[in-house]
């Protein structure tokens, strides 16, 4: 094993780089464009933002660790989950703030040894948070400590959740899942649209829970490990492990997680 303090040096170093590049663009201007032409939908957007922050990631990550595999969103598609060595990335967390100037958005990088989360960072470029997570060492917001809330029913929380692209059948789950948390009496339903800086949002304490019926690797890659390592609890929305696929997702502060999972299978889509 390398050492997970230089893991998450490099982690925290990458993110930035990336990061840089999305400030810029989203203070001078940028392109968007949308993936329907290679099959997507018109709001599955894409930019030169994106692109640009993804290869100084991987050409940072590349240069320090040649003999790792990298996995990310837009062309680093072919890092394999199980590799001994794997940076999961996504260069640009919620596009579609970004691409509406809403500022919101973040770069996600994680290592991980095996299939096995070691380090994740979750950099918001506009608001200079840094989010880190090591495996056993606990999470931190710019250096400082973050734990989940310590609230023991839904009644007492904010409940995150977020929508695929899909707008049938899963979001119509996601809507009745909604419904019957509110039915608990939860303080109300929040849909930031950036599943990293949601997850911290739980490791934060800011949300009691997060929930999303489909999110890939790099969507919640760093922000995993940022929830269990903050004392909380983070499985499928049926209750399984994790799985690093696609996968529908549960983050909760640990003591919420049951209560939570008893909406989210319900209504698992």
């Amino acid at each position: 094993m390398l050492d997970r303090n230089e893991l998450l040096l490099s982690a925290t170093s990458a993110a930035r780089a990336g990061g840089e590049i999305l400030l810029r663009y989203f203070r001078d201007g940028v392109t968007i464009r949308d993936k329907s032409e290679s099959g997507g939908k018109t709001y599955d957007l894409v930019s030169d933002a994106d692109l640009e922050s993804e290869q100084a990631i991987a050409n940072f990550l590349r240069t320090r660790y040649p003999d790792h595999e990298l996995l990310g969103e837009e062309s680093l598609a072919g890092g394999a989950t199980d590799a001994e060595h794997l940076w999961i990335i996504d260069p640009l967390d919620g596009t579609n703030n970004f691409a509406h100037r809403l500022p919101h958005f973040a770069v996600s990088i994680a290592y991980y040894h095996r299939g096995e989360p070691v380090v994740g960072a979750v950099f918001n470029p506009v608001r200079d948070e840094m989010f880190t997570a090591i495996k056993g060492s606990g999470a931190a917001i710019n250096g400082v400590a973050a734990s989940v809330c310590n609230a023991e029913s839904l009644g007492k929380v904010l409940i995150g959740c977020g929508f695929y692209y899909d707008r049938g059948d899963m979001m119509r789950s996601t809507l009745a899942a909604i419904e019957d948390f509110f039915g608990q009496d939860i303080h109300g339903i929040r849909r930031f649209g950036t599943a990293s800086l949601d997850l911290c949002q739980v490791g934060c304490g800011q949300f009691g829970g997060f929930f999303e019926y489909q999110l890939s690797p790099w969507d919640f890659a760093a922000g995993r490990l940022f929830v269990t390592e903050a004392g909380g609890q983070v499985s499928d929305a049926k209750g399984a492990d994790l799985p690093l696929e696609t996968t529908s997702l549960v983050a909760s502060n640990g003591k919420l997680h049951e209560a939570m999972l008893e909406i989210t299978k319900q209504h698992h889509p």
